[in-house]
């Protein structure tokens, strides 16, 4: 007969039979007996952040990279609202993640206890789903529970509220079956009609584009091979979001880039010419939209995707299919090779894909005498893509550029704060990449506002020994910002100067890291080499042109085609050429 253990065992027992083998995480009284199991356990590795906000950007960087669930544990009160933001920043962007709160003990629940917040309420909007738990008999199925929504269909966020009497007091613990939920049960498999009326319209298509998003990253490597697949035999273009990078390798001669806001002009115009648009895990986001009434005005629209609320949501769809992108992707590829389909001729549509790629529309000018963003961004890429590494990222300018300019040729290689742009995230997500990739080299590329929103983690990262790379774009402002109020509010650079910036290189020596700074042109690929050659955590400074901006731009409400492409060039201009290719 099992013998009775304390909730805060169950816990642990739970996770270790879940296959958790790290925890990010932050003690305090409310969960002093969870931190006292896992330290008589041993058989889960914790890594103390010096921020809660930290432990969950570190949880989805884990998550992201290796496919696993991220695991967080923080205290109760400021503990749990301190992870608000990591645990909507995983809702937007579809991490997989169980983030386990203290709470105080059930009988003090609603009299204002120390340290107490209602976290149920507080992540209800923020969280797939969450939990309060009040008996410790029910303690290890929620966690499983809880791990079986994070993971299956949209992955997300699940939180789970633990009082600190229910850690204490004991019951039993079984290891269940597999998960049946009553009501939770997603669709992983296509309707067969619908794969076949896709693969129906692909052939018949003449302007075909595939719009890829993170949620062909979220399917596993398998779907990204699969998509390669259909690609090939299709011979169709293909267009990524900003969460989708990776999906589809960068050099391929059929992918047109990024699209949206920051994205190419042969992405966003191939976008609004085509005939037949299929989504692969991509939600159609205002960011890639730009204008509604003006999205692709004559094209058919396939939105394939495992959450049923993302269809029809912001774009009408003319055929949804609900279903896992890897399961279609290998349907399609599967109808397609029984029909036996020739490859389409689209040369007529390569040839006007052609003639926008021609704008080259991530061209951008340097004078020699200061290191333009980009070419730092393209610098580092040539410097250690036979390296495969994972970045990760801030938000801001140097994010855009780093998806402009850092190609990526496989998945879970790229790691940035897409629905959210949380500022901060770059530093912890790179912590937890690393930790779940020991031996992989793992850079966050950064801004030096944007790094030091989580600039503690630098601590973090000593304390274990991890041999992280920051390279940070240096142009003293909060770059996006101030590109923003110089197009739309008359260069009133309003609070988006940096002032008072500390000494980078001094700060990283302060936390045992090594710092280097370059400051021209001629330093840029020594500056990168030195980097690469030193096994321990390294801090570049790397000062960039101060009023570089990022483009092509779609400024805000304006149409997906509305381009700007340089500062003196804008949207109406590249409309008459535009024309001239349609």
């Amino acid at each position: 007969m099992t013998s009775e253990k304390s909730g805060a065992d169950i816990l642990i027992d739970a996770l270790c039979d879940l296959g958790v083998e790290v925890v990010f995480g932050y003690p305090g009284g409310a969960v002093l007996p969870i931190y006292d199991a896992m330290f008589r356990s041993g058989r889960i590795r914790h890594v103390l952040v010096r921020h809660e906000q930290a432990a969950t950007h570190a949880a989805e960087g884990y998550a992201r990279s290796t496919g696993k669930p991220g695991v967080v544990l923080v205290t109760s009160g400021p503990g749990a609202t301190n992870a608000v933001t990591g645990i909507t920043d995983a809702l937007m962007d579809s991490i997989p993640m169980v983030v386990l709160t203290g709470q105080v003990p059930t009988q003090l629940i609603g009299t204002d206890a120390f340290q107490e917040a209602d976290t149920v309420g507080i992540t209800r909007h923020c969280s797939k789903h969450n939990y309060l738990v009040k008996d410790p008999a029910r303690l290890g199925d929620v966690i499983h529970e809880a791990f079986h929504i994070a993971t299956s269909g949209r992955p997300g966020p699940v939180v789970v509220d633990i009082p600190k009497n229910v850690q204490i007091a004991t019951a039993r613990y079984t290891k269940p079956g597999p998960i049946k939920h009553k009501t939770y049960r997603p669709q992983v498999k296509a309707d067969p009609h619908a794969i076949e009326q896709v693969v129906d319209m692909l052939a018949a298509a003449e302007r075909p584009v595939f719009y890829v998003g993170g949620g062909v990253i979220n399917s596993g490597p398998a779907a990204s091979q699969l998509l390669r697949e259909l690609a090939r035999i299709t011979g169709a273009p293909v267009t990524a979001t900003l969460m989708g990078l990776g999906a589809f390798p960068s050099s391929s001669d059929q992918f047109l880039g990024m699209l949206g806001m920051h994205g190419t002009y042969e992405a966003n115009w191939a976008m609004n010419q085509a005939d037949l648009i299929i989504a692969f895990g991509a939600r159609f986001d205002d960011r890639v939209t730009g204008r509604l009434d003006a999205f692709s005005p004559n094209s058919r629209k396939v939105h394939i995707d495992i959450d049923r609320s993302s269809i029809n949501k912001t774009v009408r769809i003319d055929l949804p299919v609900v279903a896992d992108v890897g399961h279609a992707l290998e349907d399609m590829v599967r109808v397609w090779k029984a029909r036996q389909h020739p490859r389409p001729d689209l040369a007529d549509w390569w040839r006007r894909i052609a003639g926008w790629r021609a704008a080259d529309s991530l061209g951008f000018p340097e004078n020699g005498t200061e290191i333009m963003p980009q070419r730092a961004i393209r610098s580092l890429h040539a410097a250690t893509a036979h390296l495969s590494p994972i970045i990760t990222t801030e938000v801001g300018q140097h994010q855009m550029w780093a998806a402009q300019y850092f190609g990526f040729e496989a998945p879970n290689k790229w790691l940035t704060s897409g629905g959210l742009g949380t500022m901060g995230y770059g530093l912890p997500a790179a912590i937890g990449a690393q930790m779940g990739n020991p031996r992989a080299l793992v850079i966050d590329i950064a801004g030096e506002a944007s790094i030091q929103m989580n600039i503690q983690e630098l601590a973090t990262a000593s304390q274990y020994r991890l041999p992280i790379k920051v390279f940070i774009l240096n142009n003293e402002y909060m770059g996006m910002v101030r590109q923003w109020q110089e197009l739309t509010y008359e260069s009133r650079y309003a609070e988006s100067y940096s002032d008072s910036l500390p000494d980078f290189v001094k700060l990283a020596e302060a936390y045992g890291w090594k710092g280097i700074r370059i400051e021209g042109p001629d330093q840029l690929e020594q500056g990168i080499a030195d980097m690469l050659a030193h096994d321990g955590p390294v801090m570049v400074d790397c000062m960039v042109a101060k009023l570089a901006n990022c483009f092509p731009m779609i400024p805000s409400g304006a149409a997906h085609t509305d381009m700007i492409l340089q500062a003196n060039e804008v949207s109406g201009t590249m409309d008459d050429e535009a024309k001239a290719l349609v």
